[in-house]
């Protein structure tokens, strides 16, 4: 459930920002204090998911941070529907704005753009969650796209926690065994990433390049 977790804060982080409507200090400053408290939610999420794997074992590990990421950012996306569109919408119109040009540009095959989404980096995933429902984007597409599309990182996540339980001294951490291992996890979790990515290329509007350092918060200098 982290990303209830992530909408949890950045719903208290608006409305102490933005009480009544009117903002408490700068736009950016107020960007930033999210960007903080996010980053560490983030963070406890991938130790979580760690941890599924040390405890579950990597395929009932991945079974259940899968299951629970994607039933996580669907209350997120009704959270943020019923609570924090005009949060959304008042701090980011330009990244908004942005999102639902390249959204209905993309409407025709919106799955897998919304997979592209999840697997590369346009934009924040917490973005994505919250400003979803502002795209007119089906729940059910929604659902689907952060499950799969989500998957990857979770089975690095999840495979590293399985390694990690199994690892007795720090000579263990260096074997053979345990790099081919984590090579295997690496080449596996690059495949769906590969297949999007071609297929993103034939059937997609995508300018990445353009639009990613600017939707993740980077300026060009």
């Amino acid at each position: 459930m982290n990303s209830v977790a992530n909408t949890s804060v950045c719903l208290v982080v608006f409305a102490f920002f933005f009480p009544q409507g009117k903002a408490k200090g700068s736009v950016e400053q107020n960007e930033n204090t999210l960007r903080i408290s996010l980053t560490s939610v983030r963070l406890k999420a991938s130790l979580t998911n760690v941890l599924a794997g040390a405890l579950f074992g990597p395929w009932t590990g991945l079974v259940l941070c899968s299951a629970l990421t994607s039933v996580g950012a669907t209350f997120c996306y009704l959270l943020s529907g019923a609570f924090g569109k005009q949060f959304v919408v008042y701090y980011f119109p330009d990244k908004v704005a942005l999102l639902q040009r390249k959204v209905e540009e993309n409407r025709s095959c919106l799955f897998f753009f919304l997979l592209f989404l999840r697997l590369f980096p346009m934009t924040p995933n917490w973005f994505l969650n919250l400003s979803a429902p502002i795209l007119n984007i089906p729940v059910s597409q929604f659902f689907f796209s952060v499950l799969i599309g989500l998957t990857p990182y979770n089975f690095i996540c999840v495979q590293t926690g399985a390694i990690l339980s199994q690892i007795t001294s720090l000579d263990a951490i260096f074997s053979w065994n345990t790099l081919l291992k984590l090579l295997a996890m690496a080449v596996a979790a690059l495949i769906p990433g590969t297949l999007i990515k071609k297929y993103s290329k034939k059937h997609l509007k995508l300018d990445e390049d353009k639009h990613a350092q600017f939707l993740n918060g980077r300026k060009n200098l």
